[in-house]
């Protein structure tokens, strides 16, 4: 493909404007695209990000709009959308977009309502692009802050996956190719909600070893899910699948740890929800993900579990119960 100098970013929240900061950095003129009036007002006459990512200065060489179709001009996009609305989101761009756009998928997640990676989302709805994936364990404001940071970036595309990478590649901000799209795309996933699974424990004040036992056969069920569906193990144990379960289960800067903890502490979900101005992919994912693991007949009882609470199948206190009383078997299994 030709050199990438124009980067687009699809969503203003915090890790989209962290990630704009992440090319401005290597040299490109970015422009991000934000629904929000305020947000686009603030990065153009400020400089910063006031709404999703205070005390931030941003580059010059970005700027923000809340034309969508602004961004077909772009030689590379970065989507960092909610996942539940990439679909919808990448369709209205589509039409506009030239055929070969590289896409960038950002949003962990799985689709609620088919039960499909981003990646197949993006597929559907804007079939003329080119998917790769960015995951890994990073958290917005680390990034923002220039602290050392590494991820995975997979396209099937393996030349392109190297272009993307050098493309975004600083000295605090190293990507890792792989052409592993699917792989990618699972722990970004699972890790939300096994995230949760470690906020509640922390939240009822079970100590370090709960974490670690529901960070470990959280992987555990990772690997299932992800080999079932073919996922390399190298992916699964990588930047993007086990760098970022650790990550997530063991910060209260994580959105989906942080609710787990408010739910432990006996806070009603949708209070939690309704007090916050960005998204937790977990509560969305788990039953999505749930489903698809009945469908491969792979056991993810800690996930099976998130998912009873935040359904409001089960209360915390019964779905610790039952988890923790289920019959002994090998670790192997």
């Amino acid at each position: 493909m030709s050199e990438i100098n124009k980067i687009g970013v699809i969503g203003g929240g915090a890790w989209g404007t962290a990630l704009a900061t992440v090319a401005a950095r290597c040299g490109h003129d970015v422009l991000i695209w934000a629904r929000e009036a305020e947000v686009v007002d603030a990065i153009n006459q400020t400089h910063e990000n006031t709404v999703f990512l205070k005390d931030i200065p941003l580059a010059d060489t970005i700027r923000a709009t809340g034309e969508l179709k602004a961004l077909a001009d772009r030689d590379a996009l970065l989507a960092v959308t909610p996942a539940q609305v990439l679909g919808e989101i990448a369709a209205k761009i589509a039409p506009d977009l030239p055929p070969g756009m590289p896409f960038i998928i950002c949003s962990k997640g799985i689709d609620q309502k088919t039960g499909m990676f981003m990646a197949d989302i993006l597929r559907r709805a804007a079939p003329d692009t080119i998917p790769a994936i960015l995951s890994g364990p990073s958290f917005a404001r680390d990034v923002a802050k220039s602290l050392p940071t590494a991820v995975t970036l997979a396209c099937e595309d393996e030349a392109l996956a190297h272009d993307l990478a050098n493309a975004l590649n600083h000295v605090t901000f190293r990507p890792y190719v792989s052409t592993d799209v699917l792989g990618a795309q699972i722990g970004g996933a699972v890790k939300n909600v096994i995230a949760i699974a470690c906020g509640i424990a922390e939240g009822k004040e079970f100590g370090a070893s709960a974490r670690a036992a529901l960070t470990s056969r959280g992987f555990a069920e990772l690997q299932r899910f992800g080999t079932a569906l073919g996922a390399k193990p190298e992916t699964l144990g990588g930047l993007s699948g086990l760098g970022d379960l650790i990550l997530t289960c063991n910060s209260a800067q994580s959105r989906n740890m942080s609710l787990g903890i408010e739910l432990g502490r006996g806070r009603p979900l949708e209070d939690i929800l309704g007090s916050r101005n960005s998204v937790t992919e977990g509560v969305y994912t788990a039953s999505a993900l749930v489903e698809r693991a009945k469908a491969l007949n792979v056991e993810m009882p800690i996930s099976s579990a998130v998912h009873s609470i935040t359904s409001g199948k089960a209360s915390v206190n019964d779905a610790i119960t039952e988890l923790m009383s289920r019959p002994i078997r090998s670790e192997a299994g």
